[in-house]
């Protein structure tokens, strides 16, 4: 959405209404409630721990946009049907199930429920601390009888007990007594609709073509295996029809206050409820606390399910709730040490990085034996599906802020190898074939062009091992697990490629038929990001191979024998690396995105109206083939992840030339603009990017927060941070600066985990420093002058400047003369009519 660059945010101008939104630190706050984003105040206040999440939705129950309580993985599979079939489509859907809603807690004083659209409210304030990790309301409610009531709630999803929810609700009558009634809900949502059966604001609205949003369901999904009430606690549990995987809830329930009051608990197979009937008097709180436990697996029986809820919830009966709130901030604390990105002097910026890698934080910290979804667990878009996202945007800040968390997604990537490899026999491909969009580790994409072509997946994937291993030192996983992934993704290439003798008599290595990170372009031939990431790959197999023959001999042979590696296979991928078609223009000076890209038409973005965007909501994906036009970055993320292998001046030729002809429509692409903007000298532009790709979800700028957290570009938000305005390198296990830091910024602190070695390093305008914050020393590079830092001083680097100056924005691409004479046109497609 960036032809000319027009749309993207002024440099300065914060994007937030600072009335309701206030500038805090170390929270997002709403001080104004509305019901007219209740979609994106959902998401925006979601809360999570990577494997059970909550969307900020309003302890009332009504009004809402989307109700949602997601487990990471727990889903529902269905039959894709095809309108026409073809040998290898994916067959089976697998799409994450809403499970059992226990965020409602209902309020009744004189039998008045309280509302917020329609109540009389004397103040409200809600809040997302990012220290706490939990979510708090506040508010004064003036009844209609005219009483004043404040109600205080909490709500926290545990980062310390994966499993573990705690809501609080406080009541205090201000003014007057009255009989007040609380009931706490627990509610099976699995088909969009609340307790009355009313279907939510999300379900049946929108775009229905939109590949963005969830697919629902139109039968039963949850079937009720078990559900049952005694004294304080409830416990339901069920089986999802399709994909057999198990869930278990269960509910307890503690009462605190002054006040005279009966309770009553009960439960049927889609609800259960503790309903507390209180005859409240002036200033004496009422403070219920309901604590939950969640647990799932892809087969055990309910009442095994059951039993480890029992065993959680009784573990918090035995210690209390108090410890769990402070383990939380303890958790909170070390978190920050490790990640904290410090912007000086910029309050506004400094609130959105927090929310953003707080965010990472509540979508990956206990992902464990799972993936990290795109939408994380604050939504159903993209149906609860991982992505290569993560292993591009979202590792790197994870690798060297929380190696652990990097570790269990790649192992995850581990145990998902038995199905790529059937996946590649499927394609009749050797190796593995990790999938697009999956859950279960089967292919989810029923549009193949723009998802399963996309064998890139592979090299990204084996990107990310080889980064976080060069990261951590963790050599064990590679030598036991990942040299598995490695091995089987180096095979994938070397067969999926061919071998073409060129005129002189030499020989290039070529991969055609597929996708490149651009799904506005599919099926190519040489796609340039697909070519340098499979090099990438083949040559990090081959030579951890040597390497382990070397320096880890008996875990070589055991790989050799596990994964049959014959004699030469190494020395072929290398060849294959060595001679992979890369290709070049000399006469434009840049590298074409693939073999036939430039002889497209040019589309002309400047003069494509705003209402027609994104464009795969208004065109027909054979229009769009058919033009020069990115909807996110393709080449410029090659110059990036592979930035080594370009000099400093195709960098800039290269984003010069896609830069005006990427969209933006993916929020993928923004943080990569950035971080090649700010390399080659454009830094307005950088900063603009960073600014829009920092705001995508807390100013909904791409009108689809209400489904769920971008996840992939909040962890880019730290890769635009730590590699664009650090100017951060790792090639070759090798820590390089070439700081870019933007005009107007008095400085950035971040810490980097190096080996075990927690480094904290200051930029400011005149330079760089570093010190050793825990562990012996590390080695990093600044522009070319080696620096050893040791725990004993601080080490500064002085900076002549900030990187090369350009002047920007990049105009639209017109039409251009080629090289055979021939001229390519700019338009914009529209139908005529006769």
């Amino acid at each position: 959405m960036r032809g000319s660059h027009e749309d993207t945010p002024p440099l300065h101008r914060d994007p937030l209404d600072r009335v309701r939104f206030p500038v805090r630190d170390w929270s997002l706050s709403e001080t104004v409630y509305s019901s007219e984003d209740l979609g994106v105040t959902e998401t925006l206040f979601a809360v999570g721990n990577g494997y059970l999440g909550m969307r900020g939705n309003v302890e009332e129950g009504r009004e809402t946009y989307a109700h949602g309580t997601f487990v990471n993985g727990f889903h529902e599979t269905w039959p894709i049907r095809h309108a026409e079939e073809a040998f290898g489509f994916a067959r089976v859907g697998q799409t994450i199930v809403n499970a059992p809603d226990n965020k409602t807690i209902k309020l009744y004083v004189d039998d008045e429920p309280l509302l917020l659209p329609v109540a009389d409210l004397e103040c409200y304030e809600r809040t997302l601390d990012f220290r706490e990790g939990r979510l708090r309301r506040d508010l004064i409610w003036r009844t209609p009888a005219g009483k004043r009531v404040q109600v205080t709630s909490t709500r926290m999803v545990s980062f310390t007990q994966r499993h573990l929810a705690i809501m609080t609700f406080e009541v205090t009558m201000l003014d007057d007594s009255a009989p007040v009634v609380i009931s706490s809900q627990t509610l099976n949502r699995q088909d969009g609709r609340d307790e009355y059966h009313v279907r939510s604001a999300a379900m049946g609205e929108g775009n229905l073509a939109d590949p963005r949003k969830a697919d629902g369901f139109s039968e039963r999904v949850l079937e009720p295996q078990m559900h049952w009430a005694d004294g304080t606690r409830l416990m339901i549990g069920y089986r999802s029809a399709r994909s057999g995987m198990t869930l278990a809830v269960g509910v307890d329930h503690r009462i605190e206050t002054e006040n005279a009051y009966t309770e009553h608990i009960s439960a049927d197979e889609d609800t259960g409820k503790m309903v507390y009937r209180v005859n409240a008097s002036r200033g004496q709180t009422i403070t219920v606390t309901k604590t939950v436990a969640y647990h799932t697996s892809r087969g055990v029986p309910v009442r095994e399910l059951s039993d480890r809820c029992r065993r959680t919830l009784d573990r918090v009966l035995q210690h209390g709730v108090e410890r769990e709130v402070a383990a939380q901030r303890d958790w909170l604390d070390a978190f920050w040490e490790r990640s904290d990105v410090v912007l000086h002097d910029q309050p506004e910026l400094q609130q959105a990085v927090r929310w953003n890698l707080f965010q990472v934080a509540q979508a990956a910290a206990r992902a464990e034996q799972s993936g990290v979804p795109a939408k994380g667990v604050t939504g159903s878009g993209y149906s609860g599906h991982y992505f290569w996202d993560t292993e591009i945007y979202v590792l790197p800040f994870l690798s060297y802020t929380s190696p652990a968390m990097a570790r269990s997604a790649m192992r995850f990537r581990y145990q998902l190898l038995g199905a790529a490899r059937q996946r590649a026999r499927e394609l009749t491909q050797a190796g593995a074939l990790y999938p697009w969009r999956t859950i279960n580790g089967s292919e989810a994409s029923a549009y193949y062009a723009a998802g399963t072509a996309q064998y890139h997946i592979d090299a990204d994937v084996a990107y990310a091992l080889c980064k976080y291993v060069a990261a951590s030192g963790d050599h064990d996983f590679m030598n036991r697990e990942g040299i598995d992934i490695l091995v089987e993704t180096a095979r994938m290439w070397a067969d999926l490629g061919f071998w073409r003798e060129n005129g002189d008599g030499r020989r290039s290595f070529h991969i055609h038929g597929v996708t490149g990170p651009d799904e506005y372009t599919t099926v190519v031939n040489d796609n340039l990001f697909t070519n340098v990431m499979a090099r990438f790959n083949l040559d990090q197999a081959s030579w951890t191979l040597g390497w382990m023959k070397t320096e880890a001999p008996e875990e070589y042979e055991r790989a050799v024998e596990r994964l049959h590696i014959h004699d030469g296979e190494a020395a072929e991928w290398t060849a294959c690396a060595r001679a992979m078609s890369i290709l070049f223009d000399p006469v434009t000076g840049i590298n074409p995105q693939d073999s036939l890209f430039l002889d497209r038409e040019v589309w002309d973005l400047a003069h494509t109206p705003m209402d027609k965007r994104p464009l795969l909501l208004h065109y027909h994906p054979l229009v769009i083939y058919r033009f020069q036009v990115l909807k996110q970055a393709d080449v410029v993320l090659a110059l990036f992840l592979q930035g080594d292998h370009f000099t400093a001046e195709q960098k800039r030729v290269d984003f010069e030339y896609y830069d005006p002809i990427t969209t933006g429509d993916s929020t993928l692409s923004g943080v990569v603009q950035s971080i090649i903007a700010a390399e080659v000298g454009y830094a307005d532009l950088a900063l603009r990017y960073f600014t829009s790709s920092l705001y995508v979800d807390l100013a909904d700028l791409h009108g689809n927060t209400s489904d769920g957290v971008h996840v992939a570009s909040t962890g880019g938000v730290w890769n635009a941070l730590v590699y664009g305005f650090a100017g951060m390198r790792d090639y070759n296990g090798v820590i390089t600066f070439d700081p870019r830091l933007p005009d107007g910024w008095s400085g950035l602190s971040f810490p980097l985990t190096l080996q075990g070695t927690r480094v904290r390093v200051d930029l400011e305008p005149t330079r760089i420093g570093f010190e050793v914050v825990e562990g012996t020393q590390v080695e990093v590079s600044v522009r070319g002058h080696a620096v050893v830092v040791t725990a004993a001083k601080q080490v500064w680097v002085p900076l002549e400047d900030q990187g090369p100056r350009l002047k920007g924005p990049l105009g639209a691409r017109g039409g251009e003369r080629r090289p055979d004479g021939t001229l390519i046109t700019a338009s914009v497609p529209q139908a005529t009519v006769v």
